[in-house]
C-alpha cells in the first residue's frame, strides 16, 4: 500500500512508530513517506532516533538487525539528509500528500539511488550497514552531519 492522503501518511508513520505496520507494507516508498512525515513533524534529533525506530520495528515484525540484514546506517543517514534538504525546499503550506508525491518523483524515489554514490561492493559491507561509510563514487549533494 502506498499512502496517498494526508491521513494515510500520518497513519503510516504512526504504525511504524507503534510497530503495527505489516512488514509487507514496509516498502521503499513507505520508508520515504514515513521519513518525510517524521522530518516534517519531529525532526529534532531524528538522525539519532530514526535508527532505533527502524531497528525496533524490524524486530517487532520478526526481523533481525545484524551485519547482514535489517537496519542499514549508511543508507538511512543518506536518505535522511536528502529528505531533510528536500523538505526544506518545499513551499510553505504544502500538504503531506503533495510533498510525498513530489518526493517519490525525484531520484530518491528509485531504491537504487544510493548506488549512484556508492559502489555495491562498498555499500553492502557489514561496515556500511553498522556505521556511516563515505560514498566512493560521487559525493552526496546533502551529506549527513557527522
Amino acid at each position: 500500500m502506498t499512502a496517498s492522503s494526508n491521513a494515510e501518511i500520518a497513519a503510516l508513520a504512526q504504525r511504524l512508530l507503534d510497530h503495527s505496520l505489516p512488514k509487507a507494507e514496509w516498502t521503499h516508498a513507505a520508508h520515504l513517506t514515513a521519513t518525510l512525515r517524521l522530518v516534517r513533524t519531529r525532526d529534532a534529533g531524528l538522525e539519532r532516533d530514526l535508527p532505533n525506530i527502524i531497528r525496533t520495528y524490524n524486530v517487532a515484525v520478526g526481523g533481525v538487525n545484524d551485519d547482514q540484514s535489517g537496519y542499514h546506517e549508511t543508507i538511512t543517514q543518506a536518505y535522511l539528509a536528502a529528505i531533510r534538504a528536500f523538505a526544506a525546499a518545499l513551499p510553505p503550506g504544502l500538504d503531506d500528500a503533495e510533498a510525498v508525491r513530489q518526493l517519490l518523483a525525484t531520484p530518491l524515489g528509485d531504491k537504487d539511488w544510493p548506488l549512484t554514490h556508492w559502489s555495491r561492493e562498498r555499500l553492502f559491507t557489514p561496515e556500511a550497514r553498522l556505521d556511516w561509510v563515505d560514498p566512493d563514487l560521487k559525493p552526496l549533494d546533502h551529506p549527513p552531519a557527522r
